[in-house]
């Protein structure tokens, strides 16, 4: 089992930035990827973004426009996501999710979760 604990929400202004943290404990060796998702109340969860645990590789949803940056520091069991250019519409809240399988594609596939944090944009 892996353990994950995200920090670095808060409420921002539209054109602010925040940098948030995932840090991973337990069964750190056999991750094959994180990512973040968020969800808004009473909706699914959605893939913002993701980054292979043994390689640079990442992986971006199409809407961000290029405004998040995912990445990582092995050392310290850590994934960032670095967002830039807040919208009020990127209001939701954030997990962090790690996945063992070595293949995935899908929120499904992810089967550890933080406990969120709250991003608040307004404009």
């Amino acid at each position: 089992q892996v353990q994950l604990v995200e920090t670095g929400g808060g409420l921002v202004q539209a054109g602010d930035f925040l940098r948030l943290s995932c840090a991973a404990s337990g069964r750190t060796d056999s991750i094959d990827a994180m990512g973040w998702f968020r969800q808004g109340h009473g909706a699914e969860r959605e893939f913002v973004a993701a980054i292979n645990w043994n390689s640079p590789r990442t992986y971006y949803s199409n809407s961000l426009e290029g405004r998040f940056t995912i990445s990582k520091d092995s050392a310290k069991n850590t994934v960032y996501l670095q967002m830039n250019n807040l919208k009020p519409e990127d209001t939701d809240v954030y997990y962090c999710g790690a996945t063992l399988k070595k293949t995935w594609g899908t929120v499904a596939d992810f089967d550890s979760w933080g406990q969120g944090t709250q991003v608040t944009v307004s404009a």
